[in-house]
């Protein structure tokens, strides 16, 4: 029996005495569909989007159980995973009330080429699917762990911050594109004073930018410069955090992860709060969980790879590849780096994008067991520890 196996209950299950309940959830209404000991009927219900509602339907149905002479000693609730996040597994968790949360693309689902789709067979296929894995079958369907509302909310700046370099690449990109189209290519919007500079800036036929466009390259850079400081505040917030508690919560992880020449404060960031917080199994679940992993594709004599099976955290995946060519240049002497030029130097050009996975995948590993057995990655170079 492995540790930390969702894939599978590792709990006895009586289904005269438990009452299984499955959530579709919606943004206005929720359907509620129940298994109850010793009722016929399988009860499913509709109700506004209320987790009061929700726990006095359950003790309904408890009591209509207990009615027809039936003991209910336990009450397990599960719902897929989707916009409403963990927030009612922790409120039923906190009423005595097991609850679930259902990896969507774990659940098998039909391939017909028109599938109908309602509620009510929604409801039916996620009581099947919970059912089996309430029995310890496996590939019924696979649950994700529980995060806590603290461990959900200090992965936000780091994805706060994402965002907003993201959006400050597609207004320098939007602003460019607008000078080129007067035949302006030579100057740079990301200058400080690049706002006070674009009024006496002049095109190849002499003339100024028309009011309009001004107005609106003067908005994007404003709406720019606010980006820009919004970044600032949550690289300065993040670090004085590290500074005044070290030692509290996965500081010392964020930490001595970014003792690693190559591996800044901003992506030590990002992979302990995306993946190496977690209390994953093995080294297989920590490349799934990236989505790193290969997609073999097999049928009589055929086999073939499909390339990357792309299920997992797709920030984790494309910081990871970041990561991996930033490692080839600030850790040369390390075995990762020589592994990877030796795989690579007879190797057509475009097989350095391919290993490069590869690498990815080797150098989370090799992280993942730093961070938790204490192995330096061979050859690594670190900071001297503060």
């Amino acid at each position: 029996m492995r540790k930390n196996d969702l894939s599978r209950s590792l709990v006895a299950f009586d289904q005269d005495s438990t009452l299984v309940v499955v959530v579709e959830l919606s943004l206005k209404r929720w359907v509620v569909a129940g298994l109850v000991p010793g009722v016929a009927r399988d009860p499913l219900k509709k109700l506004e989007a209320d987790e009061d509602a929700l726990l006095n339907l359950l003790h309904r149905w408890r009591n209509e159980a207990v009615k027809v002479g039936k003991t209910i000693s336990r009450i397990v609730v599960a719902f897929e995973a989707g916009r409403d996040g963990f927030w009612l597994a922790r409120w039923l968790r906190a009423r005595q009330i097991e609850a679930y949360v259902i990896h969507p693309s774990s659940i098998p689902v039909s391939r017909e080429h028109r599938r109908t789709k309602t509620d009510r067979i929604d409801t039916q296929l996620l009581m099947r699917s919970f059912l089996g894995w309430l029995r310890g079958e496996r590939k019924h369907c696979s649950m994700a762990a529980i995060p806590s509302a603290a461990e959900e909310d200090a992965r936000r700046p780091n994805r706060e911050h994402q965002r907003l370099t993201e959006e400050a690449g597609a207004l320098i990109s939007r602003m460019k594109s607008t000078l080129v189209r007067f035949g302006i290519r030579k100057f740079n919007v990301k200058l400080v004073k690049a706002c006070q500079r674009i009024e006496a800036l002049r095109g190849p036929e002499g003339a100024p930018l028309p009011p309009n466009t001004l107005g609106e390259m003067q908005r994007d850079m404003a709406r720019l410069r606010l980006v820009r400081e919004q970044m600032k505040i949550i690289e300065k917030t993040r670090q004085q955090k590290l500074i005044k508690a070290p030692r509290q919560g996965t500081n010392p992880m964020v930490l001595m992860l970014a003792r690693v020449i190559g591996i800044g404060i901003e992506s030590a960031d990002m992979l302990v709060h995306e993946i190496l917080m977690r209390n994953l199994r093995d080294r297989r679940a920590v490349a799934r969980y990236a989505g790193i992993t290969g997609a073999p594709n097999e049928s009589g004599d055929k086999r073939r790879e499909k390339g990357l099976s792309r299920a997992g955290n797709a920030r984790v995946r494309r910081g990871l590849v970041q990561l991996a060519w930033r490692w080839l240049t600030f850790q040369k002497d390390s075995a990762l780096a020589r592994w990877y030029r030796q795989r690579t130097a007879s190797a057509r050009g475009d097989i350095r994008k391919t290993m490069i996975v590869a690498l990815a995948r080797k150098l989370l590993i090799a992280l993942w067991r730093y961070l938790t057995l204490g192995d330096v990655p061979q050859g690594a170079v670190l900071r001297p520890a503060q």
